[in-house]
């Protein structure tokens, strides 16, 4: 739309985003019917819209231009110096933070959360920077040729796509290929030995002290966290982030080093890092009183949950009790052995039923299997949020609640802190 093209699209769920883009003008339908798309000229369509749909009928039909949304993506990207952010974990916080410490640039970001700086996940900026989070559940990150990329990790996800962990890296491995200029790697994931020999790839760690990027004196004090950098075995100085866990400190070394290389000056970085309060969804604090702390977390995968609730752990005084979300069938069934332990830092947790995402329950795998895998001392299974909510509502004990899935459990984390309210 900034850039003069006309926009409309169909979403069958508002939000304040869509209520934000019909108020710049873009016609959004609120049902998917083929007359929506009347006079275009290209149909974009995301990997949750199937061949089944009127809308992808009708243009299929009439041999109107139909791209995956991940194209568009990358034809935009391509144009310019693009800094693509990959990895089965940690895109989003990373690609959030790496566009709040450019914001003096003005970059053209899209990325897979709100960010708090600029209020929406996207920005069409005017500077030659464009930041996306580069999505490899459906391979689409394979239509990108950035300048720069970096990979936070590579672990099992989205088998039902790829089928094995084989054959996720060596997607990884192409698009590092494909990255013309740097690719910055974390190297202690063991995952990522296959892409770590390319020559454009420069590594970051906390654990080699001859890795390009390197994480030392990591220490937690309060809410913050503190760490020294070094670059090309330089010491750069102590960086501060107000977000929690190792994890964290990952995600600043590749984004502090292309700040630099941007040209943004080191006191600007460690400002905007440490005012950095993460993306929506990731350790979103909705309520803290004395009493009750709430928070909001889009951790899914049995590794962001265990760093999520190490991270909580080192920060939070009172006990912990997670109400958790599975996503996907699927997911549950492939990765069921690794959510054995994941919740270990939690003083107490609730399963809730697995959140389809249009999946059908065809991977005979229950909510009792999951939990009996999982093997928490004090946990306990709530069927419905009904049920949830006559559960935790009436308690009087002061305690943090994460809420924690991909699915419909942080609309469940609002309506509670509502409730209280």
């Amino acid at each position: 739309k900034t850039l003069n093209y006309n926009v409309s699209g169909s979403d069958l769920s508002k939000s304040y985003l869509s209520e934000k883009m019909q108020s710049q003008g873009i016609k959004i339908f609120d049902k998917h019917e083929s007359s929506n798309i009347d006079n275009i000229d290209t149909l974009v369509v995301s990997t949750a819209i199937g061949e089944s749909n009127p809308e992808f009928k009708r243009a299929k039909s009439e041999g109107i231009s139909i791209i995956k949304r991940g194209e568009l993506l990358a034809k935009l990207l391509n144009q310019k110096t693009g800094i693509a952010v990959a990895g089965t974990h940690g895109k989003t916080t990373t690609s959030s933070m790496l566009s709040t410490v450019l914001l003096e640039k003005d970059p053209t970001i899209v990325v897979g959360g709100i960010i708090p700086a600029i209020g929406s996940n996207s920005k069409c900026g005017s500077s030659e920077y464009f930041i996306a989070e580069a999505d490899e559940s459906d391979n689409s990150f394979l239509f990108m040729n950035p300048k720069y990329s970096i990979v936070t990790n590579i672990e099992e996800d989205h088998l039902e796509k790829h089928g094995c962990l084989a054959n996720i890296k060596k997607s990884f491995e192409k698009f590092i290929s494909q990255t013309t200029k740097e690719a910055l790697v974390c190297e202690d994931c063991p995952n990522c030995d296959v892409i770590l020999k390319n020559e454009k790839v420069k590594t970051y760690s906390l654990i080699n002290k001859k890795a390009f990027l390197f994480a030392d004196n990591i220490k937690v004090e309060g809410k913050k966290t503190y760490f020294d950098i070094y670059i090309d075995g330089q010491f750069e100085g102590q960086f501060i982030l107000s977000i929690p866990g190792k994890h964290n400190v990952y995600n600043a070394l590749p984004v502090i080093y292309l700040a630099l290389k941007f040209g943004v000056s080191k006191e600007s970085i460690k400002l905007s890092l440490s005012e950095f309060t993460g993306a929506k969804r990731r350790y979103d604090i909705l309520l803290d009183n004395d009493e009750i702390k709430v928070i909001d977390d889009y951790g899914h995968h049995p590794t962001e949950i265990r760093a999520t609730l190490e991270g909580a752990k080192s920060i939070e005084t009172k006990k912990i009790t997670v109400v958790f979300q599975p996503h996907r069938f699927s997911r549950v069934k492939f990765l069921l052995d690794q959510f054995q332990g994941a919740f270990d830092n939690a003083d107490e947790l609730i399963l809730m039923p697995v959140y389809s995402a249009g999946e059908k329950d065809e991977f005979g795998i229950t909510i009792e299997d999951l939990l009996n895998k999982i093997n928490h001392k004090n946990s306990k299974i709530a069927l419905s949020e009904e049920e949830l909510e006559n559960d935790i509502l009436n308690r009087k004990d002061s305690r943090v609640y994460i809420f924690m899935g991909a699915g419909s459990i942080s609309s469940f984390a609002h309506h509670f802190v509502e409730k209280i309210k």
